[in-house]
């Protein structure tokens, strides 16, 4: 990625992050998708911690043959199904400066699917 993308999705995430914080109740599910992976959190940002990951490492995911996008849908589940284990059900969605559009929306899709509320 150019210099002035990864500028301007850093720009873009530190806007969007201004206006979001994880709290216990409700924690943060934030989104990183690099070229090759996908990867979502729970993070409670009172204390810092992260509460539940997933990813598309994952053994689940990655035996299986997915393309990016149905393996971003589900990590989106994993990260749902995690967090139902930990008695989350509402989180904040944090797309971290990357449009609303593509493995990012796979992703918020999976994590719906698997009931958690935004």
């Amino acid at each position: 990625m150019s210099q002035q993308r990864t500028e301007a999705r850093e720009r873009r995430r530190r806007r969007v992050r201004s206006n979001l914080a994880g709290t216990p109740g409700r924690p943060r599910l934030n989104v990183f998708r690099s070229l090759t992976g996908t990867y979502a959190q729970l993070i409670d940002d009172s204390v810092g911690h992260t509460l539940a990951a997933a990813s598309s490492l994952d053994a689940e995911i990655k035996n299986a043959d997915f393309k990016k996008t149905d393996a971003a849908r589900e990590v989106g589940k994993l990260i749902a199904k995690r967090a139902q284990e930990k008695s989350i059900k509402k989180v904040v969605f944090d797309r971290a400066g990357y449009r609303y559009h593509g493995r990012v929306k796979a992703v918020a899709d999976g994590a719906r699917e698997g009931g958690l509320e935004f």
